[in-house]
């Protein structure tokens, strides 16, 4: 058990006591005992009263990440096999697990780590050094979890090469756990046919959390003309292929995930209805209204446009602009589908910028649906970064 206390300052601990896993720097009154970084330790309020066990780290403004609400219990094999063995039966239950996230990092009381499953390939993902001590024995777990239910894992890779290493003081890793394989891995969902880029594709290769946004267009989408701005690898476009488009125009700034995009038409045999090309969303939609171009459909899935609260002002001033410009593209009673990935785009901020963007372009908007992430992504309301993803689908009116 590790040795070292780390004790809150009094009325501090406020996200932990709401339920939450994280002990920030500047909640701490000391930390008594010898430790390294990654090491679990015990977190006890100011009066001693204890909180929990979890591992610490003085690189990282997220100074300790709860494993156990538990002092006395060790995180050993038999702890991890628990967490990730509930994590599966989870998903089992709540989403087609053919491609799924597995691991969502606090929301299934594993901080720092997330899994996603595409096919027979697993794809993990470390934020955090004390889970970055754990990882090879997860693999080995899940590996051995999946196989109880018939599910050989052929091979996994490992995607921590994002900015948030650094802030841990660990290094980007980008590589194979195990044996090297294709990592071009052909998977299905919602009857559409990709190929997922495991090693350069954005984040883990493919986002999942839209699956059932993606279908949830598809009624709206049969004989429709539809524009998919920031289409990454043809997704949302996809989708309105499958389900009958008469014509799609699937558009994003990267020349890698436009290539794949065509690549994953011509796989659904949709090479002549989805079409694809590289410009920046910003740039064409302004030229589409000069040119008079009108759509039965317009989807806005936009990157993150503000990944800390800082930005968040800037933020809205991009996804107003991108969203008046998508309204009036729109035909008198079409659709507009608009989402935001941002959990610092709170759901109450992006609703009032859509409000805004409406009264701007003399639209009105009568909301079809109002989704979050899939079901694998589970909010957990003591973690409020796992609310992240806000999608709506309206229908856009001219004012009469």
């Amino acid at each position: 058990m590790g040795q070292a206390v780390v004790v809150l300052k009094k009325g501090e601990g406020r996200t932990l006591k709401a339920g939450g896993m994280w002990v920030y720097d500047n909640e701490i009154a000391s930390v008594t005992g010898s430790y390294e970084d990654g090491d679990m330790v015990i977190v006890r309020d100011f009066d001693g009263y204890p909180m929990g066990r979890g591992f610490i780290n003085r690189h990282s403004k997220i100074r300790v990440r709860l494993m156990t609400r538990h002092i006395e219990q060790e995180i050993d094999r038999e702890f991890l096999k628990g967490r990730l063995q509930t994590a599966w039966d989870y998903r089992k239950k709540v989403t087609d697990i053919s491609s799924c996230r597995l691991v969502f990092g606090e929301a299934d009381f594993l901080p720092g780590l997330v899994v996603d499953k595409f096919s027979d390939v697993l794809v993990v993902q470390v934020t955090a050094l004390g889970m970055d001590r754990m990882k090879l024995e997860i693999v080995d777990l899940l590996k051995e979890i999946l196989m109880a239910d018939g599910i050989e894992i052929k091979g996994v890779y490992e995607r921590s090469d994002g900015k948030y290493r650094d802030q841990e003081g660990m290094e980007r890793i980008k590589d194979f756990i195990g044996e090297p394989f294709d990592t071009d891995v052909p998977i299905m969902e919602n009857g559409v046919r990709y190929i997922v880029d495991v090693k350069d594709g954005q984040k883990t290769g493919f986002f999942l959390d839209q699956k059932y946004n993606r279908l949830a267009i598809q009624k709206l989408c049969r004989g429709a003309r539809v524009l998919d701005c920031f289409t990454h690898t043809g997704s949302f476009a996809l989708n309105a292929g499958i389900a009958g488009a008469a014509e799609v125009t699937g558009v994003d700034a990267s020349e890698l995930a436009v290539h794949q995009a065509e690549e994953n038409a011509a796989l659904n045999k949709l090479q002549d209805t989805v079409h694809f090309q590289c410009a920046d969303v910003f740039n064409l939609l302004p030229e589409l209204e000069k040119q008079g171009e009108k759509y039965d459909v317009v989807i806005l899935d936009p990157p993150a446009f503000t990944k800390s609260r800082n930005s968040v002002k800037h933020a809205m001033k991009g996804y107003r602009e991108s969203n008046m410009r998508g309204m009036k593209l729109v035909k008198d009673g079409g659709f507009l589908a608009t989402c935001s990935c941002s959990h610092f785009m709170t759901y109450e901020l992006f609703t009032e910028m859509l409000h805004q963007a409406a009264r701007s372009v003399h639209k009105r908007l009568r909301q079809i649906e109002y989704r979050t992430q899939a079901a694998d992504h589970p909010i957990l309301w003591s973690a409020d970064e796992s609310y992240y993803l806000k999608f709506y689908i309206f229908q856009v009116v001219d004012e009469k």
